[in-house]
């Protein structure tokens, strides 16, 4: 596939870098030539200091033959531009852009993005997205990660085996012989630092990232059936009333009336601005590295602090502090991978990454074959992808113990007629049933195979 992306930031590396290495054919445009330099010095992609709404670079690009373009610049009317530009001067087949302010997306203004006016394919808006992933964590504490599939009835969430964690020490398969009527899988398991796809005769081990793909009505209890019996925080400190920490505040007026939300927000306008507009949340001026402003926000007695500024160090720092004031849990926003590989040593319970959300999003539409929704875990060494079975997939009609499916590949929940089914040996997989499965990095293109339409069928 060949694919042009506007765009060297975080986001567009962190595409770029993914891409390239899975062989495809990546071009990369930015006005910085700092940014080309580094993507140059470090990728296999061809890259181009210029505008990436201007048709001459494009051109340069190779967007005649380009199968899509994706506009990740930091800002909305380039990444809309050039989308426009792509489709009415070179007919790219799909337009890609990341949309960040709120007033482009409102429903009454949905026909903006439609084939005739604005033709803009997939529309991803980082805050809504990343803002979603808080709110899910803030639902599910015990939970170090968490995401929903199939119309939102199957969840996969990574839970940490601690030493009293009930489940260690025991094959898979009895696991599934001990909880009948549990609908949950465990499809793959980070230990020392390496990810591997079990088998059912595999045990779980102290200290192990379990990812289960579950029925989302089975999520609680499988939680507490690997040891984490945490309770939803109903006192909340924000620290960050950007656009994502508004939209967790408003989200969690709108949701959870009984739950308290403090924010704390450096700038004085932003913080008049979103405590005219939010109707119960407390917001508090000032920085949430003061001492003094954390105890204002009553930090000692909270039960979560959720830093979600514009800066990894503030929100790494606020939320050690936090931890030290007595507040029982911290959520931090982290952007730069180097920081995320020492966050427990610090004391930070649960993290999130805003970049391998985006990255997530994108890689559905990359994605060849029937792939409705795609989840990057551990920075890319694997997927959790939600996949549709067409008639001609050679996964339909035969029981799953006789299916002959690629090392890395598990299947975690089958999605049937608004039903969720256990995979176990006997279940067969039927055309229009959503698969949602996990798939170590090098076996990706395996899945994609195997839900791909056939010329044949044809």
């Amino acid at each position: 596939m060949k694919v042009i992306i506007c765009g060297a930031g975080r986001v567009g590396y962190g595409i770029a870098e993914r891409l390239a290495a899975e062989d495809n054919d990546v071009s990369v445009i930015d006005t910085s030539a700092t940014l080309v330099q580094a993507i140059r010095d470090t990728l296999d992609v061809r890259s181009y200091v210029g505008h990436g709404a201007h048709p001459d670079v494009l051109a340069q690009a190779g967007a005649d033959q380009a199968d899509m373009i994706i506009a990740v610049t930091l800002y909305d009317e380039i990444n809309m531009v050039a989308c426009q530009v792509a489709h009415s001067l070179f007919n790219v087949p799909t337009k890609i852009a990341r949309i960040r302010a709120q007033s482009y997306l409102k429903s009454h203004w949905a026909d903006l993005f439609s084939r005739d006016h604005m033709p803009i394919d997939v529309i991803i808006s980082p805050e809504v997205e990343v803002g979603q992933m808080v709110l899910r964590r803030i639902a599910l504490p015990g939970a170090t990660d968490a995401v929903r599939f199939a119309d939102d009835k199957v969840a996969m969430v990574a839970i940490e085996c601690l030493e009293d964690c009930p489940v260690v020490n025991t094959p898979l398969v009895q696991l599934s012989e001990l909880f009948p009527d549990l609908l949950a899988t465990v499809v793959g398991v980070w230990r020392n630092e390496k990810l591997f796809v079990p088998h059912s005769s595999d045990q779980l081990e102290t200290g192990d990232l379990a990812y289960v793909v579950c029925d989302k009505d089975h999520v609680r209890r499988t939680l507490g059936l690997f040891g984490h019996e945490e309770q939803e925080a109903g006192r909340i400190v924000i620290a960050g009333g950007g656009n994502i920490g508004y939209y967790v505040a408003a989200a969690i007026e709108e949701r959870q009336p009984k739950t308290k939300v403090k924010i704390i927000e450096a700038d004085r306008g932003r913080a008049v601005s979103i405590a005219d507009s939010l109707s119960r949340t407390v917001v508090l001026n000032g920085s949430s590295l003061d001492q003094n402003i954390l105890v204002e926000a009553d930090i000692q007695n909270a039960d979560l602090m959720v830093a979600l500024t514009n800066d990894d160090q503030v929100n790494i720092l606020s939320s050690v502090m936090a931890k030290r004031l007595g507040c029982k849990a911290n959520l931090a926003l982290i952007n730069n991978p180097s920081y995320q590989t020492f966050t427990k040593t610090l004391g930070i319970d649960a993290h999130i990454n805003p970049r391998a959300v985006t990255i997530s999003k994108i890689l559905q539409h990359v994605r060849r074959g029937r792939i409705r929704a795609v989840y990057s875990v551990q920075k890319g060494a694997a997927e959790v992808i939600e996949a549709e079975a067409l008639e001609t997939s050679p996964l339909v009609g035969k029981p799953l113990r006789s299916l002959d499916l690629p090392d890395g590949v598990r299947i975690g929940a089958i999605y049937r007629d608004k039903q969720v089914l256990r995979p176990d040996g006997s279940v067969k997989i039927k055309a229009k049933d959503r698969v949602v499965m996990f798939a170590a990095v090098e076996s990706v293109r395996h899945v994609e195979q195997m839900f791909r339409v056939s010329l044949e069928f044809f």
